[in-house]
């Protein structure tokens, strides 16, 4: 673990932290000097780096959650940084998709958001200020086909981000949200399926990127280390767009 890093000193929380994205962002603390707090439902599959501990952590369950920082307290007695990774995708249109999945996805995707920046703030103040980075998508401006769900929820994160940035940025507090696009995760391969020619579909998913690719975990790492850290101390409330030039091109021009 280095002393000089990018966050030495720091104390940091990842929602999602045993997932791909959140394992990633994860190691990238350590790295940098945070001590930090893998926070998720699932106990990792393997070692943790140093610098980085389990939490439990249910982001639909508020007294889960209120639990999970008190160990946080008992640690360190503040937090510096806390980033909402978790997150889950429902492949359907709303016809298809029940009431209780929608009830579900909104619990993890946004209310699961709002519990772990409610009750991260108080510890925050401790602190003197922090960064919370949320997660939207690409899929909150844009949608890609039998995503509503998942696609309403990434909207409603990104509209809580400006909120959040705006009531607490008099705290020192900033709150920015990183918009993926196609990253190679678990649950990218879910998306592609397992029917038909996945390699041929994989590589037109490739072609359609301005870059000529899609990216990875660590990629996505690279920004959440940067907004974390004080070299940000200016950037609040924005949506960052991380997907390779996609949403950047007429789509028509592609074909």
């Amino acid at each position: 673990m280095s002393e000089q890093g990018n966050l030495a000193g720091k104390v940091a929380l990842v929602t999602g932290g045993c997932g791909g994205i959140g394992q990633a962002i994860c190691r990238r603390f350590a790295k940098e000097g945070a001590e930090v707090f893998a926070a998720d439902v699932a106990a990792p599959a393997g070692d943790l780096p140093a610098g980085v501990r389990y939490l439990p952590f249910d982001v639909t369950d508020e007294a889960a959650v209120l639990a999970a920082y008190r160990t946080v307290e008992d640690a360190f007695g503040k937090l510096h940084v806390l980033v909402n990774a978790a997150g889950i995708e429902i492949e359907k249109t709303i016809e298809e998709t029940s009431l209780a999945e929608w009830n579900r996805i909104f619990a993890i995707n946004t209310t699961g958001t709002f519990l772990a920046s409610k009750h991260g703030l108080p510890l925050m103040r401790k602190a003197g200020g922090g960064s919370i980075v949320n997660f939207g998508s690409y899929d909150g401006f844009i949608a890609d086909p039998g995503l509503a769900a998942y696609c309403a929820t990434k909207g409603a994160v990104h509209a809580l981000t400006r909120a959040m940035a705006c009531d607490h940025g008099p705290e020192n507090i900033r709150v920015n949200a990183i918009c993926p696009g196609y990253i190679d995760t678990p649950m990218l391969q879910s998306f592609f399926g397992s029917a038909g020619d996945i390699e041929s579909l994989k590589e037109e998913v490739r072609r359609v990127h301005p870059v000529g690719y899609y990216g990875t975990p660590d990629d996505v790492a690279n920004l959440v280390n940067w907004l974390a850290g004080d070299e940000a101390r200016y950037a609040s409330g924005q949506l960052w767009v991380l997907d390779g030039g996609l949403t950047a091109q007429v789509q028509q021009m592609r074909v």
